[in-house]
């Protein structure tokens, strides 16, 4: 944070509008893609109170650098974060703002999540066809739905498919896929819940842990600057999600998801090409995300033996 003379109206980094009295300026980061910096300005609006100015700061990270290569050969979970993580380490912002199913199941030292904005659908939606049927092309990254998606129905081609969510929304139509999936939050954020053809019931396809929700991180002992936004129940269940990835743990390669409905959790590890798929519920965070980790490990030693 720091003292500013400039207004209170969101601002790319380095613009100034000179008022009578200083404000506190708050530099908020963001990857800069449509999606990011729409999600930046709802952070934003969460955040605007008198004497305070926002500043938006965008930053490239890993995963918009490299958008050919596989996830898993750039470094998977947190290939969307970790620039920004390190912005703020650097005194460089004072809020990064994520998609929390990008984020890693743990916080970096010296960072918190000192607020999450209330969840939107937390669903993966199907876009260009309004079921799954066999036969069918459909594009995505994600082997978590990857997975699942030929664990609902074998006869499908999963065809790799990476971009922002209007470059993949043209690539289906460039090459002739029937349908992609989407995060579908992220569509609705972006006024394309009109490209939703079905949105996925969790039973069908697990969500990814945090899907759907935005966390705001800063750095440790400076909370208060965010935590007025946070949403205690969004909160409770995506730390129950991400505590239960921890859980699995980086040993475990399988495919995993996560999803709290506010009632129960509910997780699953899988094969990547849909073969198994072992899904359970509980409580206990830890405890469900262990005993995955333990079925997932045993299907691998049982393939190798």
């Amino acid at each position: 944070m720091r003292s500013s003379a400039s207004g209170h109206a969101v601002a790319r980094a380095g613009s100034h509008a000179t008022v009578a009295s200083a404000a506190v300026l708050v530099r908020i980061g963001s990857r800069g893609s449509r999606l990011a910096l729409t999600q930046a300005g709802l952070a934003a609006d969460t955040l605007r109170t008198n004497g305070v100015e926002l500043a938006l700061v965008p930053i490239t990270t890993a995963g918009d650098r490299d958008r050919t290569k596989p996830f898993g050969q750039i470094g998977s979970r947190g290939v969307f974060v970790k620039e920004l993580e390190e912005a703020l380490l650097e005194g460089r912002i004072d809020v990064a703002v994520h998609s929390a199913k990008d984020m890693t199941s743990e916080d970096p030292h010296g960072l918190a999540v000192g607020a999450y904005l209330r969840r939107d659908d937390p669903r993966d939606a199907l876009c260009g066809a309004g079921a799954v049927r066999p036969g069918m092309r459909i594009g995505t990254a994600s082997v978590r739905r990857r997975a699942q998606l030929l664990a609902l129905e074998p006869d499908l081609s999963i065809e790799p498919l990476r971009g922002n969510i209007d470059t993949r929304l043209r690539k289906r139509g460039e090459r002739g896929l029937d349908a992609v999936v989407l995060a579908a939050c992220g569509l609705d954020r972006l006024g394309l819940a009109d490209e939703i053809g079905l949105r996925f019931d969790p039973e069908q396809l697990l969500p990814e842990a945090g899907q759907g929700a935005l966390a705001l991180q800063v750095r440790v002992g400076e909370e208060k600057l965010v935590a007025h936004a946070d949403d205690p129940e969004t909160r409770t269940r995506v730390e129950a999600e991400r505590t239960c990835v921890a859980a699995v743990g980086g040993g475990c390669l399988a495919p995993v998801a996560a999803h709290h409905d506010g009632m129960t959790l509910r997780a699953l590890v899988a094969a990547e090409d849909g073969s198994w798929l072992d899904r359970l519920s509980g409580d206990d965070a830890g405890a469900l995300g262990r005993e995955l980790a333990e079925r997932a490990n045993a299907r691998a030693e049982s393939a190798r033996s």
